[in-house]
């Protein structure tokens, strides 16, 4: 079977793809730990409200105490809407990059097709010369017989 002539072409598909998905595996971390941080960051938000509904108790009321946890409710909500954005971005570079390793995989699985046809015709060719290999040898066969009567 002859060698397949786009072989270094289908490697270099393959290397670019494994890339691709190096890329969206990156990605993908990087939402993991935005949404790992967002929960971090809505469980400090809930334990500061639990702490103001406490500050805000009748008879207690401590007005500096309050004014800073309202304050760092203020820090931790630009938190929040920051992380929301960065999440937005990063499921647009998913999707993105998504986009892209569907299309590599194509052009490999466009290769590996070409390279089974290939294969395919080669052996077909092999089949019909071995069959006109046998038929010359049944022929040849036939005439010695012939000739021997």
């Amino acid at each position: 079977m002859p060698p397949f002539r786009l072989h270094t072409l289908l490697r270099l598909r393959i290397a670019e793809r494994d890339e691709r998905r190096a890329d969206l595996a990156k990605a993908l971390r990087a939402e993991e730990m935005l949404r790992a941080e967002q929960s971090r960051l809505a469980a400090e938000q809930a334990e500061l409200a639990q702490r103001e509904r406490g500050l805000k108790s009748p008879g207690s009321a401590n007005v500096d105490a309050l004014l800073s946890t309202h304050r760092y409710e203020v820090v931790l909500a630009a938190q929040a809407r920051q992380l929301s954005s960065q999440l937005t971005q990063v499921a647009a570079e998913i999707e993105r990059r998504r986009l892209v390793l569907v299309e590599a995989d194509r052009q490999v699985r466009v290769l590996e097709k070409l390279r089974e046809r290939q294969a395919a015709a080669a052996r077909i060719h092999e089949q019909r010369l071995d069959a006109r290999r046998y038929d010359e040898l049944a022929m040849i066969g036939h005439s010695r017989k012939e000739a021997a009567l």
